[in-house]
């Protein structure tokens, strides 16, 4: 039974987040100097004796607000990471509440049932094979490891080897094949997965990051191949199409990356770029970047549940499965917190048109950011098919010195990368919040922090 002490222990949490929400448009967008120091508040002994929950949580609200990055406000820019829908963020209080293990039926019925109901829902949205199964974990990364390893099961099977009873030692050779603009995370899931870098074959990318369909190597039924939704600088898109069909004559697995782009399904002026998806054998994608559900939420989806549910396979004893759902089957984790309730509930918010509308905001506004900066004298290198602008000055070093000072201004945040050799700003619209006039703003940013990099360089 809840005491009145933890009832207002609980009332003051509230208060400090209702604070926080209500201010978090008109914060730094990255905590000062002065606001990261008083971090240091936080290096003590570990204490002899229990503290306060007000303590606790003053704590946490007077030195960790300020410090955070507020990214779900209008001008947070990097690292494609979404904002969060409020009636999302409600659910996830709820949630939090009800601290759910999400890994069998019998742990937790309602996040069975809602993680039912969102894998039926994103067959819809998506338009995918109605056998498709899906699984929620931590963020794409994770559900590409999961995409492939039920990707090595099944090509292993198919020649005879059973990769959980006899491991990869002596297994027959599996070819994996990618663009050399793949993600990252796909070169570590493969990592993972026993496939170091010497055995890939690269295929070669064009100026805006997409696989060349004639540099694509003879594939047969012993390959996996990898393309992309959203390259995660330029925002392009594989010919997902062409390359399914190539996948398809030969036998070999297709997954696609779609961590943030797989959702341009759900717009009819973006869904060309998502064309033949739905011929591929497996996809992964994140909640918490387009849809801007809650952090984290990723998504794995398979048309072969049995390949999936092979490689994560677990047993025990202890573990008593049922005829309902349970969610431990196509994931790695066992103890898993229920992030169907989000996920439902971020679908259910936005619906088909709120889902598209969204998609749409944000290629609009990218593509108003580019404009604007263009007509300003910027260079944009990409073309702006989505979410993603690429931003550069006339030189490397005064671009490095132009993204410095916008990260320093508290205004508005983006990242940086290399592209082609050349430094780059990299802009990724993806949260709800942003409007045209975030856009106006953060262009102003842009052009006081190249004066500023402009001046420093002639004075030096």
């Amino acid at each position: 039974m809840m005491t009145s002490d933890q009832k207002l222990l609980f009332q003051k949490a509230q208060e400090y987040a209702f604070s926080y929400m209500e201010t978090v448009g008109n914060r730094p967008v990255f905590p000062s100097d002065e606001v990261l120091e008083n971090l240091n508040i936080f290096y003590e002994p570990l204490p002899e004796s229990p503290s306060s929950g007000a303590e606790i949580l003053e704590m946490l609200h007077k030195y960790g607000s300020p410090a955070t990055v507020a990214q779900t406000g209008g001008r947070y820019f990097g690292f494609v990471n979404g904002g969060t829908i409020p009636e999302a963020q409600a659910s996830q209080w709820l949630t939090a509440a009800w601290d759910q293990n999400a890994a069998l039926y019998l742990m937790s019925p309602i996040a069975s049932f809602l993680e039912t109901i969102c894998q039926r829902w994103l067959i819809e949205l998506f338009e995918l094979p109605q056998q498709c199964v899906a699984g929620l974990l931590s963020g794409s990364s994770a559900a590409t490891l999961c995409g492939l390893a039920a990707a090595r099961y099944s090509i292993l099977k198919k020649q005879g080897w059973d990769v959980n009873a006899d491991g990869l030692s002596g297994a027959p050779r599996i070819r994996v094949v990618l663009g050399e603009q793949a993600h990252s995370s796909v070169i570590k899931a493969l990592s993972i997965l026993g496939f170091g870098r010497n055995q890939l074959e690269l295929a070669a990318a064009d100026e805006q990051g997409r696989m060349r369909i004639e540099s694509l190597p003879q594939l047969d039924d012993r390959t996996m191949l990898i393309a992309q939704a959203g390259n995660v600088n330029t925002g392009a898109f594989d010919d997902l199409d062409s390359i399914a069909d190539f996948a398809n004559e030969a036998g070999a697995w297709l997954h696609v990356d779609g961590a943030f782009g797989l959702w341009c399904a759900a717009s009819q002026s973006r869904k060309y770029l998502t064309k033949g998806i739905e011929k591929a054998d497996s996809w992964s994608v994140d909640g918490h970047k387009t849809l801007n559900a809650p952090y984290d939420c990723g998504i794995i989806l398979c048309r072969h549940p049995q390949s999936l549910a092979m490689a994560m396979q677990a047993s025990g004893s202890y573990i008593h499965y049922s005829n309902n759902r349970d969610g431990m089957s196509y994931v790695p984790e066992m103890s898993r917190r229920a992030r169907s309730v989000e996920l439902w509930a971020t679908l259910k918010a936005l619906g088909k048109t709120g889902i598209e509308e969204l998609v749409d905001s944000l290629h609009r506004y990218a593509g108003q950011f580019g404009d604007e900066l263009r007509t300003k004298g910027f260079k944009i290198l990409n073309e702006v098919v989505f979410n993603q602008v690429l931003v550069a000055c006339d030189t490397d070093e005064e671009t490095s010195a132009t993204l410095k000072n916008i990260q320093k201004s508290g205004l508005c945040w983006c990242g940086g990368a290399s592209w082609q050799g050349q430094q780059v700003i990299r802009i990724s619209v993806c949260s709800w919040r942003t409007r045209q006039a975030d856009i106006e703003d953060s262009v102003a940013v842009f052009i006081e922090a190249r004066a500023l990099a402009r001046s420093r360089e002639i004075s030096s």
